[in-house]
C-alpha cells in the first residue's frame, strides 16, 4: 500500500528531522506509530497523507511514486486516505453532522445517498445525540470522536490518526481503540500516532518507533 525507501525530510537549512525511512505498511495492516515528543511522528503523518514532500527517498502510495503525482492527482489519491488530525478542524459553522458529511457533499454526492451512512456513523461513535449540535458546545471528546467520523465517512483504505484519544478518558479511549480495531477487521489498514502505552497494550499490533529522527519497526 505505501513504501518508504531511504527517505529524508529537513526544514529549510537545518538538520534532517526524518532521516534514512524504510518501511511498507501493508493492506490491512495495524501499527502505532510512538516516541518522544519531537521525534517527528506529525511529520512522517504528513509524509504519509502526502502534505508533505521528501527532500530525499522514494515513496510510493497506492503504486504510484508519490513525486510525480500532480495537483490534480491529488485529490483522488487523497480521499483514500482517512487522517483524524490533533486540532480536529471541524468547521464552527456547520453543525456535528455537516461537518461529519462535508467529504462526501464537496465531492458533489447527493444528500439522500449519504444521509443514512452519516446517521449510523455518528451512532457508531457514540455521537447520535448530538447531531445537530454544532462544534463550539462539544466537548474536547466529541469533537475528538466527530473528526474520527469525518475521517471515516469515505471508508478509506488507510486511516492516519494523530494522538486520537488525547482528549479521552481511559473508558472512551478504549472504546474508541475498539472502533479503530473494528475498521481493521474490515480491511482498513490503520496507523496510531500515540504516546499512550496503556493504550498500545491493549491490542497487540505493530510498533513503529521515532527516535531522533530515525524509525525502528518491531513487528
Amino acid at each position: 500500500m505505501i513504501q518508504f525507501d531511504n527517505v529524508g525530510v529537513r526544514y529549510g537549512m537545518g538538520d534532517e528531522v526524518l532521516k534514512d525511512l524504510s518501511f511498507a505498511i501493508e493492506p490491512g495492516s495495524f501499527q502505532y506509530l510512538t516516541g518522544p515528543s519531537g521525534a517527528g511522528k506529525t511529520s512522517l503523518l504528513r509524509l504519509l497523507f502526502l502534505s508533505l514532500q521528501p527532500t530525499r527517498g522514494l515513496i510510493k502510495v497506492f503504486g504510484h511514486d508519490a513525486s510525480s503525482l500532480t495537483h490534480a492527482d491529488l485529490p483522488s489519491v487523497r480521499r483514500r486516505i482517512g487522517i483524524v488530525f490533533q486540532d480536529f478542524r471541524l468547521l464552527d459553522h456547520l453543525t456535528l453532522y455537516e461537518n461529519v458529511a462535508l467529504p462526501l457533499r464537496v465531492r458533489g454526492n447527493e444528500e439522500r445517498s449519504y444521509r443514512r451512512d452519516v446517521i449510523d456513523l455518528l451512532k457508531w461513535v457514540g455521537l447520535s445525540e448530538r447531531i445537530d449540535a454544532f462544534p463550539t458546545v462539544l466537548s474536547g471528546g466529541e469533537q475528538q470522536r466527530a473528526a474520527v467520523a469525518r475521517a471515516l465517512i469515505d471508508q478509506p483504505e488507510l486511516l492516519l490518526a494523530d494522538e486520537p484519544t488525547g482528549n479521552l478518558d481511559p473508558k472512551l479511549a478504549r472504546r474508541l481503540l475498539r472502533l479503530f480495531i473494528e475498521l481493521n477487521r474490515t480491511g482498513t489498514s490503520v496507523v496510531i500516532a500515540t504516546h499512550d502505552l496503556n493504550l498500545m497494550d491493549q491490542f497487540e499490533a505493530r510498533r513503529m518507533v521515532l527516535n531522533d529522527g530515525r524509525l525502528q519497526v518491531y513487528d
